[in-house]
C-alpha cells in the first residue's frame, strides 16, 4: 500500500518528512496525511516522489510481502525483488516465472554463480563469457601498448 512504502522508503533513505515535503515542494502536514493513510498525492506528486526515492509511480504503489520476510522494500529503478526461493536438500532451487521470463531462461541453461558478502547472482554463462573474453582483450591490448 502506499502509505506503508512511503515511511518505508522516507526511513531506507534517512530523510524526515520535512525533508521530502521540501523536495516536492509541499507542506510537512500534507505529506504526512499521505503516510497515514487520510490523503493521496496526485499523480504529478507521484512522479515527484519517485525521483526523490529512485524508484517508479508502480513501485511506489505496489506493496510486496513475502512469506517469513514481511514487507519488502521497493527497489530503485531498473533493479528488481522477485521473491523468495527455497533451496532442496540437493541445493537446487526453482527460479520464479517471472524471471526465467524477463531473461528468457530455459531448462538447461548454463548460469554463473557470483557473489560477494551480501549475497549472489546468476547470470547466463554466454554473457558472462563474452564478458570475460572482452576483459583479456583488453588486457592482452594493454599489454602490447606498453612494449
Amino acid at each position: 500500500m502506499l502509505k506503508d512504502n512511503l515511511i518505508m522508503l522516507r526511513r531506507i533513505h534517512g530523510f524526515s518528512q520535512e525533508d521530502i515535503a521540501d523536495k516536492i515542494g509541499i507542506s510537512r502536514q500534507a505529506y504526512a496525511k499521505w503516510e497515514k493513510g487520510l490523503t493521496i498525492p496526485d499523480v504529478e506528486k507521484c512522479s515527484l516522489l519517485a525521483g526523490v526515492y529512485d524508484t517508479t509511480v508502480d513501485g511506489l504503489l505496489n506493496t510486496n510481502n513475502e512469506d517469513g520476510i514481511g514487507m519488502i522494500p521497493t527497489p530503485p529503478k531498473g533493479k528488481n525483488i522477485w521473491g523468495a526461493v527455497t533451496v532442496n536438500n540437493r541445493g537446487q532451487i526453482v527460479i520464479p516465472k517471472g524471471v526465467r521470463n524477463k531473461f528468457g531462461l530455459d531448462g538447461g541453461q548454463r548460469l554463473i554463480v557470483l557473489s560477494d558478502e551480501m549475497g549472489m547472482a546468476l547470470i547466463p554463462a554466454e554473457q558472462f563469457e563474452e564478458q570475460m573474453k572482452n576483459a583479456l582483450k583488453l588486457m592482452d591490448t594493454g599489454a602490447e601498448n606498453e612494449k
